[in-house]
């Protein structure tokens, strides 16, 4: 990626941020942030080997899907790689599906890359970075970082340990050689431990396991039921997913004479 390139993906990341609800040095509430910018967030437990996260273009929505199977600090990078898309690449193309080779780093697409540095930068700005290694770590320089110090980061950024030790030699805060040794002492400790070491957020290390539906996926699925598009089984099934049952949504309903009327498609308006 050529150095104009990430100059200006930086500067969109900081346009992003400043829009954002930050912390001492990281986002609060990125999920909160997105839904209040406008995006529909959808975030659903959909399974470990299933896909991390997507985006695309609903007629005049943009919906962002992540998949909260996974450890909430990959699901944040996930949600953060996808408002990377959004903001690079969503005047052009109309939908990303994104898996653990794309958001692991191993993608050889030039999209991917420039997501996955618009999240770095989103997540863990250098300046902001900087500001805390001075402020947080003073002396590191000299003595080095911990598997501790990491976790600090992890917390404050909300970020993973390799998310933090990526950032950390792509800024150049740190060599292949100490993040080896890092890696080692992360292996030998467990992050879940460490980050109880410092008080951080032990919830970084763990799927959050959410479910966050838009509401007008329950209005759509009530106007078609409503309007004889879906049995009352189908309007059962998609209520369930948003964790609802029949009784929830009764004041809405509107009685069939024939319960067991089955379409063949469904009315796609709310």
């Amino acid at each position: 990626m050529q150095e104009c390139r990430k100059r200006d993906i930086r500067r969109e990341a900081d346009s992003f941020r400043k829009r954002c609800g930050v912390g001492h040095y990281g986002i609060s509430n990125l999920f909160r942030d997105c839904e209040s910018l406008g995006y529909k967030l959808l975030r659903y437990p959909l399974g470990e080997s299933a896909d991390l996260g997507f985006v695309l273009k609903r007629d005049n929505d943009t919906v962002i899907f992540t998949n909260s199977c996974s450890r909430l600090s990959r699901e944040l990078f996930t949600l953060a790689h996808e408002i990377g898309h959004i903001v690079l690449h969503m005047d052009k193309d109309k939908q990303f599906v994104d898996d653990n080779m794309t958001l692991s780093g191993g993608h050889s697409d030039e999209k991917e890359q420039e997501a996955n540095y618009f999240a770095a930068c989103l997540l863990m700005p250098d300046d902001e970075v900087e500001k805390f290694l001075d402020l947080q770590l003073p002396g590191f320089n000299e003595k080095g970082l911990s598997a501790m110090d990491i976790a600090r980061l992890m917390s404050e950024f909300n970020v993973s340990f390799d998310m933090a030790l990526n950032r950390l030699e792509n800024l150049g805060k740190i060599d292949s050689k100490e993040r080896l040794r890092l890696d080692d002492e992360r292996n030998e400790r467990r992050v879940g431990n460490l980050l109880k070491s410092v008080v951080g957020n032990s919830r970084l290390n763990l799927p959050s396991m959410d479910i966050e539906i838009p509401h007008e996926y329950v209005d759509c699925v009530i106007y078609n039921y409503n309007h004889n598009a879906i049995p009352r089984e189908t309007l059962g099934r998609a209520l369930a997913y948003c964790q609802l049952v029949w009784e929830d949504v009764s004041d809405r309903l509107v009685e069939h004479a024939d319960e067991d009327k089955d379409s063949e498609s469904a009315i796609g308006d709310s």
